[in-house]
C-alpha cells in the first residue's frame, strides 16, 4: 500500500468489468455487446472527423448531440445532458444529486457499480431486496431516503418495471432525485423519458454503448428538469470541461438520427433473444423475463459455476456472479443467430 496514496483510497472497492479475453474464436457472450455494427451514417460521420481539424477542441457542451437526443425524445436541449459513457454520467449524477445525508437507495441484485460510487463518494446507502420473482417492488422504496436508483429493465435480471410503477414511485418521493438507468430500455422497455416534464425530480441515463453499437465511442446522456441538468453540468466543468471528442459528438449525433437502422438491429436482437429465452426452457432452464439484451437464466439440477466453465471450454464465454442469491444464474448476452445456436449446441 503506498505511502503516496491518499487516506480514502485503501478503503476503494473498485468496480470489476466483464471479463475481455484475448483469445480469436471466441463465442464473447459475457459483457453484452451489441452483435450488429454501428450505423453507417454514424461510422461515416465520424470518418468525416478525421481530419486537420483534430488540433481544435470540441464544442465543450456537445450542442449538436444534445440537439440530436432532444429532437429524438421531444425534449429542449437543456434538459439534456451528455458525457464519457453512461458511467461517467452516473458518478457526476452520485456526487451532484446524492450527497444529502440520508442513504441512497437501490435494489440487492443490480448494477454493481452503484455501490463503488458510494464508497467514492462517501454516501451512506441501503438495498432494498427484490421480491421472490427477482422485481422491483417500489411500495419497498417508501422510506426516508438521499435518492433512489435503479436500472430498468434492471441488471443483471433484465426485469423490466412499469412506467406506471415508477410513476407511483415519483409521486411517493418528492423530496429527492429519482435515477432511472436506461441502459437497456430499447430492448423492450418503454423510457421514463416520457415523464421528465411532470416529475422535477427524475433523472433518467442512457447509454450508447448497447442499444446503438457504440460501446467502444463511450457516449452516455441523462434527460432531466433543467434544474438537475445544471448541478450535472456543474460537476463536469469543475471536472473535465472537454468530454466528448469531435468523433464522438458527429458519431453518437448520426447515431440518434439513423432510426431505421436502430430499429432494425433492436428488433432483430429482441426476436434472437425470444428464440434463445425458448430454447434453454426447452433445455430445462429457468429464465426470468428479460426486456434487455441479455438473459439471466438458472438450470434446477445444474450448477451455473459448472456450466459456465464447461460452456468456456468449449470456447463460449457466459457471466457468472458469485453474489448471494444469485450465484445459480448465469447471465447470457444475446449474439448474432450463429453465436446463439453455437451456445444452444454447446449446451447440449
Amino acid at each position: 500500500m503506498s505511502k503516496f496514496w491518499s487516506p480514502f483510497v485503501k478503503d476503494l472497492v473498485p468496480y470489476v468489468p466483464g471479463e475481455q479475453p484475448k483469445l480469436s474464436k471466441l463465442v464473447k457472450l459475457n459483457t453484452n455487446e451489441n452483435p450488429y455494427g454501428p450505423s453507417p451514417r454514424a461510422i461515416a460521420a465520424m470518418q468525416a472527423e478525421l481530419n486537420d481539424n483534430l488540433r481544435l477542441y470540441p464544442d465543450p457542451n456537445g450542442e449538436r448531440l444534445k440537439q440530436a437526443v432532444a429532437d429524438y425524445y421531444g425534449v429542449r436541449p437543456a434538459q439534456v445532458f451528455v458525457g464519457n459513457g453512461s458511467d461517467e454520467v452516473l458518478a457526476h449524477a452520485f456526487h451532484g444529486l446524492f450527497q444529502h445525508g440520508r442513504p441512497l437507495l437501490f435494489p440487492d441484485v443490480t448494477y454493481s457499480f452503484y455501490p463503488v460510487y458510494c464508497g467514492l463518494y462517501g454516501i451512506d446507502y441501503e438495498t432494498i431486496a427484490l421480491n421472490e420473482q427477482f422485481q422491483i417492488d417500489v411500495a419497498d422504496y417508501q422510506r426516508p431516503n438521499g435518492g433512489i436508483i435503479f436500472p430498468n429493465p434492471n441488471a443483471p435480471t433484465g426485469c423490466l418495471l412499469a412506467l406506471e410503477a415508477i410513476e407511483r414511485l415519483l409521486q411517493a418521493n418528492t423530496d429527492s432525485v429519482v435515477l432511472v438507468d436506461e441502459a437497456y430500455v430499447d430492448f423492450g422497455g418503454e423510457s421514463a423519458i416520457a415523464l421528465v416534464d411532470r416529475y422535477p425530480n427524475l433523472l433518467v441515463t442512457q447509454t450508447l454503448s448497447k442499444s446503438r453499437s457504440l460501446a467502444g465511442l463511450r457516449v452516455g446522456l441523462a434527460v432531466g428538469h433543467p434544474d438537475l441538468i445544471e448541478a450535472l453540468e456543474r460537476i463536469k466543468n469543475s471536472f473535465n470541461s472537454y468530454p466528448l471528442d469531435r468523433i464522438a459528438i458527429a458519431g453518437a449525433a448520426a447515431a440518434f438520427e439513423d432510426r431505421a437502422y436502430f430499429q432494425q438491429t433492436c428488433r432483430q436482437v429482441i426476436a434472437s433473444r425470444e428464440a434463445v429465452v425458448a430454447a434453454m426452457q426447452g433445455k430445462g432452464f429457468e429464465v426470468l423475463p428479460s426486456a434487455a439484451n441479455f438473459i439471466f437464466a438458472r438450470h434446477p439440477q445444474r450448477d451455473a459455476a459448472g456450466i459456465a466453465a464447461s460452456l468456456r471450454e468449449q470456447g463460449v464465454i457466459v457471466r457468472h456472479f458469485r453474489h448471494p442469491r444469485i450465484e445459480q444464474f448465469l447471465r447470457i448476452t444475446i449474439g448474432t443467430p450463429e453465436q446463439n445456436q453455437a451456445l444452444l449446441d454447446a449446451l447440449g
